[in-house]
């Protein structure tokens, strides 16, 4: 069932990465550059310092949550240390019907849960230029114990490869050059 409505007339890209592959620089500076959105996850967790209700996250009880997944009001959803987050359809769909391009920035599990639930997404699988460079920049980050550094490292391999063999994504961007890397993310979003 397609949970976005045919007649939208905005964009729904869908931006996925490893954790280091810069998704996050690349989806800023597309929303700063075009004017696109960013969709508002919901959560079950409590919320952090400043964080606000419809802003940050859409804050909700277990229960909420769960309503919203037997009626089929979600994307995607999944469970990460006990607490739910997820795409709520609706606030998607609004933003698609005033002709905005709405952009889903998500791990590729999520992603695929889209792809699955609606036609009208599009995919862009952002890589790394090595796994040596991804090493680099995620001990550069300064967040993680090497211990930590490798699990990231052995599931960028898998999101990479089960992105890749899912054949769900449009375009793959490898931001080697971060310029370069935005110029084509510009590119793809505006084109069709």
């Amino acid at each position: 069932m397609d949970k976005i409505s045919n007649s939208q007339t905005g964009k729904l890209l869908v931006i996925s990465g490893p954790s280091g592959s810069g998704k996050g620089t690349l989806t800023r500076a597309l929303i700063e550059r075009t004017g696109a959105v960013l969709s508002i996850s919901a959560t079950t967790r409590q919320p952090g310092p400043g964080e606000i209700n419809g802003k940050d996250y859409y804050f909700l009880t277990k229960a909420e949550f769960e309503a919203k997944i037997a009626a089929g009001e979600l994307l995607e959803y999944a469970v990460v240390f006990d607490n739910y987050y997820g795409t709520p359809a609706g606030p998607v769909n609004d933003m698609l019907q005033a002709g905005k391009t709405v952009v889903l920035e998500i791990d590729v599990q999520g992603a695929l849960q889209v792809f699955e639930n609606t036609q009208a997404a599009r995919g862009v699988l952002i890589l790394p230029p090595s796994d040596q460079e991804l090493r680099r920049r995620l001990i550069s980050r300064g967040r993680d114990e090497s211990r930590v550094i490798e699990k990231r490292l052995e599931k960028a391999r898998w999101e990479i490869e089960t992105a890749r063999n899912s054949g769900k994504y449009a375009i793959e961007i490898v931001n080697d050059d971060l310029e370069t890397a935005i110029s084509e993310l510009l590119a793809f979003a505006d084109a069709g």
